[in-house]
């Protein structure tokens, strides 16, 4: 069944995908922060940007996963 709440983990997971095979729109050096070219700050960046959309992801699953629990009369874990 596809929820709001999957669709947004969906997106959490893919966006970092997609922003990192988008090749084009990061391959270049300006502008430098503190004397790193762009290419690779805008990597680094996504390092942390996909962690924390994959802990946003796995918070909403689990909350997914206790409503669907509790909307079936199962135990919330």
């Amino acid at each position: 069944m596809v929820t709001p709440a999957r669709v947004v983990i969906a997106l959490c997971l893919v966006t970092p995908f997609v922003a990192m095979l988008w090749v084009g729109s990061y391959a270049r050096t300006d502008p430098q922060f503190i004397g790193i070219p762009f290419f690779y700050w805008y990597q680094m960046l996504w390092v942390l940007l996909s962690t924390a959309l994959t802990v946003v992801a796995y918070q909403l699953w689990k909350r997914d996963q206790r409503a669907r629990s509790a909307a079936k009369g199962g135990a919330s874990r």
